[in-house]
């Protein structure tokens, strides 16, 4: 039996909100471009709090690309250091 999301009921429904769709997409391409294992990416934005800095430029941030993205957070990140 296939099982598809539009038949499945309300209730058990899971979505993600915009800016946390936006963090994995940044996850993501930072641990592409970095070459890095997930949990070193997640040891590193915690430290230096990558996680709350694009919640708070989410408007600003989603209107870039991938490479500018990268770039941002490791200057984030070297101005914390």
């Amino acid at each position: 039996m296939k099982f598809t999301l539009d038949k499945m009921p309300l209730h058990n429904r899971c979505y993600m909100t915009d800016t946390l769709e936006f963090k994995v997409f940044c996850f993501e391409a930072y641990r592409n471009e970095k070459k890095m294992a997930g949990r070193d990416v997640k040891s590193l934005f915690k430290k230096y709090g990558v996680f709350d800095y694009i919640d708070n430029c989410f408007d600003v941030l989603n209107t870039q690309g991938r490479a500018y993205l990268v770039a941002d957070i490791d200057m984030y990140n070297d101005a914390r250091k």
